[in-house]
């Protein structure tokens, strides 16, 4: 047999680059500054602003409108990622637009740390945030891959795996301590020290300006996802027999950009059914953190006894998601396989979804028994975070994984920023429902107590059923296992 070649020189001394460093504590800053200041936002929203009598007779309402103003909040920071990454190809760059939007960020935790007792300038404090944590979201994990070359891409999965832990670690650490915080010391430092962190994840950053690779803005590419599908809607009276609704913009744009297009929609066609879990989602660091004030949160291990505070609850969907993503992609998924069947991406988001409904029954079931009276124990929502955990595996991870192989190179960062709007969108539905409760519309008197998340339950499975209908005639193309399609003009435009 002959020897393996010995290893390259390049494949021995490739190093980090010196950047990495600051690009991490950055991260991991900035993720303790958002994530601490949402796991008491819903709360602090009821007592301080909508409900500091702590009347009975306004729960209903003023929980709805806490959690409308949470989930417009998120709707916001969300659907901004697409537009930072755009001012940031054409314009800026990565470099200036992460440290500008990062002093609106600081800005805007400072409102909230100041204006605790006015509803006004607090509120321009959570949008300054979310013009914060969206502008810059679409950049920073694109800066960590600039900083790698051709000498060290073999060190780039291994950076992205920090990267991951340091969001993680930087969540984890700000939902035990936060809420703590504003238990004991009040609102001003619970807003106050997510501030810091922000500010501090600014220092660093702008403290790294040296060692960053910072690549130039390419300037307005008209070959893209926005203006083709705009070119093509405008004139739409141009189409002619047997093509697609894209087909016209062939006249202005690259034939091969055009396709790139066509795939995109083709992915949004799942994202479409991703759309019921992120409705729904974000409900647990919002809804479920007002149904965990309400239960009892004392913890006993057997060799040790404690209470939990209501904010810190959600720490466990981290702890759960950590856990769970090895087991699956190791275990589950083999084993599957191996029994014949196969874990598609699409037969992932369809368990995905049944699981994300599952979920929301356990927490229907919670809230039945806390309008009967009842103080059920927290470790039932304990149990509903972890089915939900598994959810997040099954349609987040797999929802990023099916855009970026089924979608061309020239289109993977429009697939990310549509996924983001995915995520606004389903938060501005669930944000539209609480609205309409909070100013007494028509789905007042039915959304009360359990029967609000029974409607949820619903929702979802609606989706489901939908999806096993829609699933099986969805037509996959990937552009990772089949090496031609990336420069293949593609004929058959039946989803189109």
């Amino acid at each position: 047999m002959e020897k393996a070649p010995a290893p390259s020189a390049a494949a021995t001394t490739s190093r980090y680059p010196k950047s990495v460093p600051y690009i991490i504590g950055n991260e991991a800053a900035e993720r303790f500054s958002f994530y601490g200041m949402r796991s008491i936002l819903v709360i602090f929203l009821v007592d301080q602003f909508y409900n500091p009598t702590h009347s009975k007779a306004l729960t209903t309402v003023a929980e709805a409108h806490a959690n409308e103003s949470t989930h417009f909040f998120v709707t916001l920071a969300y659907a901004l990622p697409f537009v930072g990454g755009l001012v940031a190809d054409w314009f800026t760059g990565k470099y200036k637009l992460i440290l500008y939007i990062s002093m609106v960020y600081c800005l805007g935790h400072l409102f909230l740390s100041m204006f605790d007792t006015n509803l006004n300038g607090f509120t321009a404090g959570l949008v300054l945030v979310a013009i914060g944590a969206g502008g810059i979201k679409s950049c920073v994990s694109a800066n960590v891959g600039d900083q790698f070359n051709s000498t060290n891409q073999d060190l780039l999965s291994k950076i992205y795996g920090w990267f991951y832990f340091s969001i993680n670690a930087g969540s984890m650490v700000s939902t035990v301590l936060i809420p703590w915080t504003y238990a004991n010391y009040g609102a001003k430092w619970a807003f106050g020290i997510p501030g810091i962190l922000m500010a501090l994840a600014t220092i660093i950053f702008f403290s790294g300006r040296k060692l960053y690779v910072k690549l130039p803005p390419s300037g307005i590419n008209r070959d893209n996802f926005v203006f083709i599908s705009l070119y093509a809607l405008f004139n739409i009276g141009k189409k002619q027999k047997g093509e697609s609704l894209l087909d016209v913009a062939k006249a202005k744009h690259s034939p091969e950009k055009v396709e790139g297009v066509k795939a995109v929609y083709r992915v949004m066609t799942v994202f479409f059914f991703a759309l019921a879990f992120w409705a729904v989602w974000d409900q647990c660091l919002s809804e479920w953190v007002l149904q965990a004030a309400k239960m009892n949160r004392t913890i006993n291990l057997g060799f040790t006894k404690f209470e939990v505070l209501a904010g810190q609850v959600q720490t466990v969907n981290t702890v759960f998601l950590l856990a769970f993503i090895p087991i699956f992609n190791y275990w589950l998924y083999p084993l599957f396989d191996k029994m014949g069947l196969k874990t598609t991406p699409l037969r992932r988001l369809g368990v995905g979804l049944v699981l994300t409904a599952l979920s929301f029954v356990v927490i229907a079931l919670i809230q039945a028994n806390i309008d009967g009276g009842g103080t059920p124990s927290i470790w039932w929502q304990i149990f509903a975070y972890m089915v939900l955990s598994a959810a997040e595996v099954l349609v987040s991870i797999t929802g990023l994984e099916y855009a970026y192989t089924h979608s061309p190179k020239s289109m993977k960062s429009t697939m990310t920023g549509i996924w983001f709007l995915v995520v606004s969108l389903g938060n501005l539905f669930t944000a539209a429902v609480n609205g309409n409760i909070s100013n007494h519309g028509f789905l007042a008197p039915y959304l009360i107590g359990a029967n609000f998340y029974w409607f949820f339950v619903g929702i979802v499975t609606l989706f489901v059923i939908v999806f096993m209908f829609v699933a099986p005639r969805l037509k996959e193309r990937s552009y990772i296992t089949d090496p031609y399609v990336e420069n293949e003009v593609i004929a058959d435009t039946n989803n189109l």
